[in-house]
């Protein structure tokens, strides 16, 4: 599908914000593999995946107009408000992404194996189907250049992969600086909910961050911290306290293999991670996430913030078997940012109310 630079679609709540009552996994699966960019990743011939950028004046698009919304206020309202797993917009091309506009999803399980006091599926034994985005926050996507590594995902109450129920996901949030970094590889990415921030990191895409952070203050309170209680509350009996963990963390496995490549994109190095370019043939492999949980950590900083964490918890894992770099990967599937609480153990505490 080719890209039209114009397009912005519904940034703000629209009617799949309004009528969302859960997805089928293997729905959300169909879309993400139905327009791929490729026919065969890394076949030759193939074309380059498409680099969508971050601008300031895309950002700012509608501050100043009294007759169109400010663009860039409606997308973090709808993302805190929303928890809608796809966003079609009417003309079915979805909605632009204005800060992690390039991703890959992935696609597996979320395994938890550990005892540990935390309920939902943080508990022991809790086994979900998961929809992640792997993205970074801005225009640069290769190793070697100042990026911030992200990931994203949706939880399905199921192992099920053909449930025929529509199931409501519960989603997180993990990044590293917020800034950004120049991590040589995903193997070598610290994911947390509580990431770092070095704003002048970002250079001329400075004050994109600034803005950022001041808005996500106004809109859900912390800007640069994501709760766990929807993942901690998924599946939970409504009379069994919330125990939510206050910090979490994704790493990949010392296991895994390292894929060499200057400035690799981190889109092909993940899939080559799962597939051999040229190949559809599925190879078996599995790109495996340890995911690490702790109650102790403590900031400094104003601007530049820097997180000390102490007693680190492995939980367990998620293993992904299947990914795509897809238009509906970076236009149509969504992921809802928790809302801030107050106690995060408490709903009644939350600064917004969601739909």
């Amino acid at each position: 599908m080719k890209f039209d630079s114009d397009h912005l679609g519904p940034q703000g709540i629209d009617v799949d914000d309004q009528t969302y009552a859960g997805s089928r996994y293997g729905d959300v699966k169909a879309a993400l593999f139905h327009n791929a960019y490729y026919l065969t990743w890394g076949d030759e011939g193939e074309p380059p995946l498409p680099c969508y950028g971050v601008t300031l004046g895309r950002v700012l698009r509608g501050i100043l107009s009294k007759g169109f919304p400010w663009q860039f206020k409606a997308a973090a309202e709808r993302t805190v408000d929303s928890n809608a797993d796809l966003r079609w917009g009417p003309d079915r091309r979805g909605f632009r992404r204005l800060l992690h506009p390039n991703g890959v999803c992935l696609l597996g399980r979320w395994i938890i194996d550990a005892e540990n006091e935390f309920s939902g599926y943080f508990r022991q034994g809790s086994e979900a189907l998961i929809i992640a985005r792997y993205s970074t926050c801005c225009s640069e996507t290769r190793r070697g250049r100042i990026r911030s590594l992200s990931m994203v995902g949706k939880l399905y109450p199921t192992t099920d992969v053909h449930h025929r129920e529509k199931l409501r996901t519960a989603d997180f949030i993990t990044q590293e600086d917020i800034g950004g970094q120049r991590t040589p590889s995903i193997n070598d990415a610290e994911l947390r909910n509580a990431p770092d921030v070095t704003p002048w990191r970002r250079g001329w895409g400075t004050p994109i961050l600034l803005i950022t952070g001041l808005l996500f203050k106004f809109v859900n309170v912390e800007p640069a911290i994501r709760q766990l209680h929807t993942v901690a509350e998924l599946g939970k009996p409504n009379d069994e306290p919330t125990r939510t963990p206050a910090f979490m963390r994704l790493t990949v496995g010392d296991e895994q293999p390292r894929l060499a490549g200057d400035a690799l994109d981190f889109r092909d190095e993940i899939l080559g991670q799962l597939y051999d370019r040229g190949s559809r043939a599925s190879t078996g492999r599995k790109l495996v996430f340890n995911i690490d949980v702790t109650d102790q950590g403590e900031r400094r900083g104003l601007l530049r913030q820097r997180w000390r964490f102490d007693n680190w918890q492995r939980i367990g894992r998620i293993e992904f078997g299947e990914a795509v770099a897809s238009y509906n990967g970076d236009f149509v599937i969504h992921f809802h940012h928790p809302t801030w609480r107050t106690d995060r153990n408490d709903p009644d505490t939350a600064s917004r109310a969601t739909r």
